[in-house]
């Protein structure tokens, strides 16, 4: 288990998200391809923590998933960067469930993942407070959410985040208000939710859109119950590869990593997101970091 995360004194905690990796399934070549990227990302970004957004590995090809796991995270856990990891729809067909997973990355000095609350639907939900630069208290939020895989046949489509996660974010949000006062928060899924549409369709979004968003048929209620902590000022996920824009609904911005696996779907270049909390603001800056070194800023036209 690594340190609490904290903001740097100069006030910024940045996070590298990278998403849809899909490494394994014996294609040696393009896996380093992917594992040379979080590399250089890494070192070029010196992010305080990484979070590994889902779909970290190939699926059903994947014949040593948990060691597979283990080969994703070693470039934060070699440089000491904490790391969080959420699961996809992938992650769990190559033979490991989501438990295993989790477990065979337990003993990374750097892992920050936990399985979450056992009385309600995924293996993933936690939460991750970010100590202040200077005080004992944490001075921001990072909620990580397992969004499940696929939907039953009845309803057809990806999985929803379920009400008891819904309701789980609500107590840990009114906890953390009663103790600390309102914290900036962020939140971490692999689907992305039904409202990234409308964070689109405002025509405030900077970023791509060349896939229609693959959410799921029904609305839980996330993002409502976001929308109603008052604290919560950014939300993002992966799982459409050519998609990595970032609009804002109702004053939370919502917005896609970007594809950082050689292996996968899409035609966009290959990077990571990179997102920069400003200690005692709620406000934080993103951008791409492309394969290429080349940076390309995501700054909502608000």
């Amino acid at each position: 288990m690594s340190i609490p995360p904290q903001f740097r004194p100069d006030g910024t905690f940045t996070i590298v998200q990278f998403t849809d990796l899909h490494v394994g399934g014996g294609r040696t070549e393009l896996d380093a391809r992917t594992l040379a990227l979080t590399e250089r990302i890494i070192e070029t970004e010196r992010p305080d923590l990484a979070v590994y957004s889902g779909d970290m590995l190939y699926g059903k090809e994947t014949a040593e998933p948990v060691a597979t796991l283990r080969r994703i995270v070693e470039a934060a856990e070699r440089r000491e960067v904490p790391f969080a990891v959420i699961f996809g729809n992938h992650d769990a067909e190559g033979g490991a469930t989501r438990e295993e997973l989790l477990e065979g990355i337990a003993s990374c000095r750097m892992s920050l993942a936990e399985a979450g609350p056992a009385d309600i639907h995924g293996v993933g939900n936690y939460v991750i407070a970010v100590k202040a630069s200077a005080q004992a208290g944490p001075a921001a939020l990072l909620y990580l959410f397992d969004s499940g895989d696929m939907a039953p046949a009845s309803v057809g489509g990806y999985a929803w985040i379920r009400p008891d996660q819904v309701n789980w974010y609500r107590r840990e949000s009114n906890r953390f208000q009663r103790r600390h006062g309102a914290l900036p928060s962020l939140a971490f899924f692999h689907i992305p939710l039904p409202e990234f549409r409308e964070a689109w369709k405002s025509g405030q979004a900077a970023g791509i859109r060349q896939e229609d968003e693959c959410c799921p048929r029904l609305n839980s209620g996330l993002f409502a119950a976001m929308l109603e902590s008052g604290n919560m000022i950014g939300a993002f996920a992966g799982h459409d590869h050519d998609n990595d824009y970032v609009g804002s609904v109702h004053g939370i911005r919502l917005g896609y990593g970007r594809v950082a696996g050689y292996g996968g779907y899409g035609s966009l270049q290959r990077g990571a997101r990179i997102i920069r909390l400003l200690e005692g603001r709620s406000h934080f800056r993103t951008w791409i970091r492309l394969d290429d070194g080349s940076k390309v800023s995501h700054e909502s036209r608000e």
